[in-house]
């Protein structure tokens, strides 16, 4: 693959930011997860299934913006159809940290 393609790729991603409006324990998900509703502006709102509970409670996470990748089909996990992939990092520990502006920015700008 050379570099235009990798480029045109990356550019295939749709990576938005979003700001939660709804968080909800996921007691039937296999691993450990966080429902998220997403607010991603003039892109709508969608869910999230959000592996996280190491670092986040539920409570913590209304009213905070965070970054998905929405272009992505949905998925079907414990029953629930997550509609975009909520970013994060691992930390030392191996717990995603939730990936996100330092600053607010409208709801579904998209990272470029």
């Amino acid at each position: 693959m050379d570099a235009d393609d990798v480029w045109s790729a990356f550019q295939n991603v749709e990576i938005r930011v979003g700001t939660v409006v709804e968080a909800l324990p996921f007691p039937t998900a296999k691993v450990p997860a966080i429902k998220l509703r997403i607010d991603f502006g003039a892109a709508g709102m969608r869910w999230s299934s959000a592996r996280i509970t190491d670092r986040y409670a539920p409570e913590q996470l209304v009213g905070r913006q965070v970054m998905a990748v929405t272009n992505l089909p949905s998925k079907r996990i414990a029953g629930f159809k997550s509609e975009c992939l909520t970013l994060g990092f691992p930390d030392a520990d191996g717990a995603v940290i939730l990936a996100g502006p330092d600053t607010p920015v409208p709801d579904g700008a998209r990272l470029y």
